[in-house]
């Protein structure tokens, strides 16, 4: 049984400061705490509903064969632990996890680089993308918004367990990459069209704030800006729809 103390806990793992305290955070939804539990990642507890134990009795029994600890709370203290309107009746406290490889080791020839995005929904949706495409390690800078972040982890639908994801990214981590081989790219309205260029390096590529652009950082140490070329009249494309293009391209001849 969870205590109340144990609960407010829980709770307090929502806010930023508390998961960064603790290197811990808290995942809603089956799909994703299922990702979770499958990957690396170690799982404290798994938290569910009187109504999900009626409805999914099978993941019930599955979590017991696995010796994996599991709490019933009522459906209005769930709804505390929940940053969704409509929480499907399950959550999991995972421990934060840290990638195996040194910076230093990467061998991969896509890295991509996470800059001053601020939006959950435009990090998550890109952690998915990388996924998709078989990029495993993200580089995200101290100016983005952290992945742990529950809109970010619901909006990746659960590919932060599946990645090699560096945060707290610094210049000096750059220039690592940069003697290891790495060029960096970056993606920018004024760059030349990415349907045309080649590279047979390793490359980081670096998505960026929309409104803000590049940061200082990241247009120092880069080597070629790239685009995706408009035949409209928007003014820019959405971050996380770019990154799908633009990756798109990259992979296709890697």
């Amino acid at each position: 049984m969870i205590s109340k103390n144990e609960l407010k806990y829980f709770t307090s793992l929502l806010q930023k400061k508390f998961r960064q305290q603790e290197e811990k955070f808290i995942v809603d939804g089956l799909k994703i705490v299922e990702e979770g539990l499958n990957s690396s990642y170690k799982c404290e507890v798994v938290i569910v509903t009187h109504t999900f134990i009626d409805s999914f009795p099978e993941v019930i029994n599955i979590l017991r064969k696995k010796d994996q600890r599991i709490e019933e709370l009522k459906s209005v203290d769930f709804q505390k632990i929940s940053d969704t309107k409509s929480p499907q009746g399950i959550a999991a406290v995972f421990n934060k996890n840290y990638p195996k490889k040194n910076l230093s080791e990467l061998k991969e020839k896509i890295v991509v680089l996470i800059d001053n995005i601020s939006d959950p929904g435009n990090l998550g949706t890109i952690i998915r993308t990388c996924d998709w495409f078989g990029i495993y390690n993200i580089l995200i800078t101290n100016d983005s918004v952290e992945y742990l972040n529950p809109k970010v982890v619901r909006s990746s639908m659960g590919s932060i367990f599946h990645l090699n994801i560096y945060d707290e990214v610094f210049e000096n981590d750059l220039l690592n990459l940069k003697n290891n081989g790495y060029q960096l790219i970056c993606s920018d309205v004024k760059g030349k069209s990415v349907y045309s260029y080649h590279s047979n390096k390793k490359v980081i590529v670096s998505f960026s704030n929309e409104s803000l652009g590049p940061s200082e950082m990241v247009k120092t140490n880069t080597v070629d800006f790239i685009t995706i070329p408009g035949k409209g009249r928007a003014e820019s494309l959405n971050v996380s729809s770019a990154a799908a293009i633009i990756l798109s391209r990259l992979t296709s001849e890697s």
